[in-house]
């Protein structure tokens, strides 16, 4: 009788880790669809939406790759709140509000390095300071990194946003209300950033490149969970369009006049202001974010009480990045 139970309960035992061992198997199967944002503030990601690098690797387990465009770091936070996209870029400061705020989001690979935002006005404005945006009206978009670079501009002067009227408009149409002069500054964005000095001699009248926190590829912490393998796998196709954008100068930028409808010199003066040399996320970034955060705190626009390097190291998983090739 004792050795006919000892068999069943290894039996039961048996069957109970078949069980475990098919859950995980499915947990771990390849999803049905990614959704994967593209944006022209992140040349790597046009690199792997217009040479299908995605829809290569993953063709083989029927994976169907599903492009969103982000028109900024705050639509591309939105949309991973929303669940809409399991794959979006931002701002390391953007990325860092969204998660103060409850965004569910793990920053796992750094795109790029850029001065993609400095405060811009019009050619003959007589705006030569930050000091003299005190009553004017500055367009911005909340909740990216240009909005973020303007309040530590601000508070850098001695002013906050109450100092100021902010038009909020989505980056074309910030660049549209200074072209119009319904703005007399605007929290400006490469590549429109680029195009309104090359094509309307707009002046960049306060630049500060240390104040632009990185580009950072981010991710559902639900689908990072789910889906380890899956991150993993899209992380190595993305350093793969990452180190040929790199060594591929020319053709990039062919490829950003082609697919943005720029100007050469425009994309030009874009990838001058973009290092993407680094693919790798951890402490570097982490003190660029920490920084912006206490700038941000200075400022009254995150609280006091919120602990700005607990909430960035939690929101920074470099563990993906760190598996890929050097």
């Amino acid at each position: 009788m004792t050795h006919r139970l000892s068999r069943l309960a290894f039996l039961a035992s048996s069957l109970a880790v078949l069980a475990f061992v098919s859950a995980a198997g499915a947990l771990a199967a390849p999803p049905k669809e990614i959704r994967i944002d593209w944006a022209t503030y992140n040349p790597v990601s046009l690199v792997l939406k217009e040479q299908g690098l995605l829809e290569a690797e993953f063709a083989k387990d029927g994976t169907t790759i599903r492009w969103v465009q982000s028109a900024g770091s705050n639509k591309a936070l939105e949309f991973l709140n929303a669940g809409s996209l399991d794959f979006g870029s931002a701002a390391g400061a953007a990325a860092l509000i969204g998660k103060v705020n409850g965004n569910p989001i793990k920053s796992v690979y750094v795109f790029s390095r850029p001065e993609w935002t400095a405060l811009v006005t019009q050619a003959n404005s007589p705006i030569k300071t930050v000091a003299d945006l005190k009553g004017q009206r500055v367009a911005v978009t909340r909740g990216t990194d240009p909005h973020i670079f303007l309040v530590r501009a601000l508070a850098d002067a001695g002013l906050s946003e109450k100092d100021v009227k902010l038009v909020l408009l989505q980056h074309p149409d910030g660049r549209t209300a200074l072209e119009r002069g319904d703005v007399v500054a605007w929290a400006g964005l490469d590549p429109l950033m680029a195009a309104a000095e090359i094509e309307t001699g707009a002046r960049l009248f306060y630049r500060k490149p240390e104040a632009n926190t990185w580009g950072i590829l981010n991710v559902r912490e639900a689908f990072a969970a789910e889906q380890p393998e899956t991150v993993a796998r899209v992380l190595a196709v993305y350093d793969r369009a990452r180190i040929w954008a790199v060594s591929h100068p020319a053709e990039l930028k062919a490829m950003l006049v082609a697919v943005m409808k720029l100007p050469d010199a425009v994309v030009a003066r874009q990838l001058e202001r973009t290092d993407m040399s680094n693919g790798q996320i951890g402490a570097a970034q982490a003190k660029t974010i920490i920084e912006a955060g206490k700038a941000l705190q200075a400022a009254g626009v995150l609280a006091a009480d919120v602990d700005v390097t607990a909430v960035t190291n939690a929101m920074i998983d470099p563990s993906f990045a760190a598996k890929l090739a050097r």
